[in-house]
């Protein structure tokens, strides 16, 4: 699975690493989200379903 954020969507609310922080996390300079797990492990991370689904200004592109 590949999945990226849309930096100009995202608002640093922090949804999404609250709900799969194995894939997600805020960069520290601007609490933009980051994806943090690999390809690899994103397929195995059922979270990120949930993340993607929450994410509030659909931030969370998968793709």
């Amino acid at each position: 699975m590949k999945v990226r954020i849309d930096e100009e969507l995202c608002i640093s609310c922090g949804l999404c690493s609250d709900i799969c922080p194995d894939a997600f996390a805020p960069r520290e300079e601007d609490g933009i989200a980051v994806v943090i797990a690999t390809e690899k492990e994103l397929d195995s991370l059922s979270c990120v379903d949930e993340a993607v689904e929450s994410c509030p200004t659909e931030a969370i592109i998968v793709e």
